[in-house]
């Protein structure tokens, strides 16, 4: 099982044709996802070959979900049209739209996430968000659908939602030999779509989830609030890293969304909040990594 993301999957990239929308659906391919198409108005109807696979592009995300059935998009499109090119895959009513873009005005990111709420609530097709400004998902050995490598962990049971793609992939790579049932990056910035709160749900209802880990970072109350749940809603087991042990107060660090101002938003009040829900917290991405470790040889 996966969340989000599984063998069936049919992938469309906005911006396939751009240096980094090319690169990445490259990697995309060499991973077995399954790449439909690419959305380009301005080379609609051409074909793109990359490694011996040819792939159509499109007008719109329209189009493409007319003629092959997509059911993801990744995003690929610069921040100045980021906004857009959201908007239409929203219109267009598409189940799962990954952003990888970085550097969309937290306007603009504010804009799409609630006019694709507003779509749902009206009953126009619920488009989920992931990003902006994050790695995307993988689950391993069915579909990747974004930047992170392939080839750091095999399939197994553990989840994996972290705010930070650099951490996700050493968390990864620490628990290679485990596996994971799917990986999610939601990205830092201050206004993102799917939340740590949606990817523990979606891991506590995945049968073959058998345990979470959890990566948040300083900054904002997304931690605590994830904790509050925990408490309320997640029996699974759930390990936590949060990035920023050693950030001075007061400075902003990293990520938009890492502020830090008095007590709140520390790592240290994160940390206190995760362990008052029971979730054992790691002061390194290592010591993380082993506290998972000894909760899977337990089950």
């Amino acid at each position: 099982m996966a969340i989000f993301l599984d063998e069936n999957s049919k992938i469309i990239v906005q911006g396939m044709t751009g240096s980094e929308g090319m690169k990445h659906t490259r990697r995309m391919l060499k991973a077995g996802s399954n790449i439909v198409g690419g959305v380009n108005p301005r080379k609609a109807g051409e074909k793109v070959e990359i490694d011996g696979t040819q792939i159509p592009v499109f007008g719109t995300v329209a189009e493409a979900i007319a003629e092959t059935g997509a059911n993801v998009s990744v995003v690929f499109v610069p921040p100045a049209f980021a906004k857009s090119a959201v908007i239409e895959a929203v219109d267009a009513a598409i189940p799962l739209a990954v952003v990888i873009t970085e550097g969309i005005p937290v306007h603009d990111s504010t804009e799409f996430w609630a006019y694709a709420q507003r779509q749902a609530e009206n009953g126009a097709g619920r488009t989920r968000i992931i990003g902006p400004n994050c790695p995307g998902l993988i689950s391993p050995g069915k579909s990747n659908a974004g930047i992170i490598p392939a080839d750091i962990a095999k399939a197994g049971k553990i989840g994996l939602v972290s705010k930070s793609g650099t951490l996700t992939y050493q968390m990864m790579y620490e628990l290679r030999d485990l596996g994971f049932s799917s990986a999610i990056g939601i990205g830092g910035d201050p206004v993102i779509g799917t939340t740590h709160i949606d990817a523990l749900q979606a891991f506590q209802d995945d049968a073959d989830t058998a345990a979470i880990v959890m990566i948040g970072e300083i900054g904002g109350d997304a931690e605590e609030r994830a904790a509050a749940y925990i408490k309320e809603h997640i029996t699974k087991p759930v390990v936590g890293y949060v990035a920023g042990f050693t950030a001075p107060e007061g400075k902003t660090m990293g990520h938009a969304g890492a502020i830090v101002s008095g007590s709140s938003g520390t790592a240290q009040a994160k940390k206190e909040a995760l362990e008052a829900a029971g979730v054992k917290v790691g002061k390194t991405p290592s010591e993380t990594a082993r506290l998972m470790r000894a909760i899977i040889e337990q089950l």
